[in-house]
């Protein structure tokens, strides 16, 4: 399966699984972009993810939590 940054649900779900001990709210969005790049299967130009696409993920992540 090959992910790309419109992915929000299956990026964070991967994330969930990769760092379970991680609290979503204290990422910041350069290590966020870096952990998304180095998700296994995650396959997408890097130039085309921007602030709103990693909020996105970020705050799925945050109510995946909830």
């Amino acid at each position: 399966m090959s992910l790309k940054w419109v992915d929000v649900q299956e990026i964070v779900f991967e994330l969930d699984e990769k760092y379970p001990d991680l609290d979503p709210l204290r990422i910041n969005f350069p290590d966020l972009m870096q952990m998304v790049l180095d998700l296994d299967g995650f396959d997408d130009d890097p130039s085309h993810c921007g602030e709103k696409i990693l909020e996105a993920i970020q705050m799925t992540w945050i109510e995946e939590r909830d």
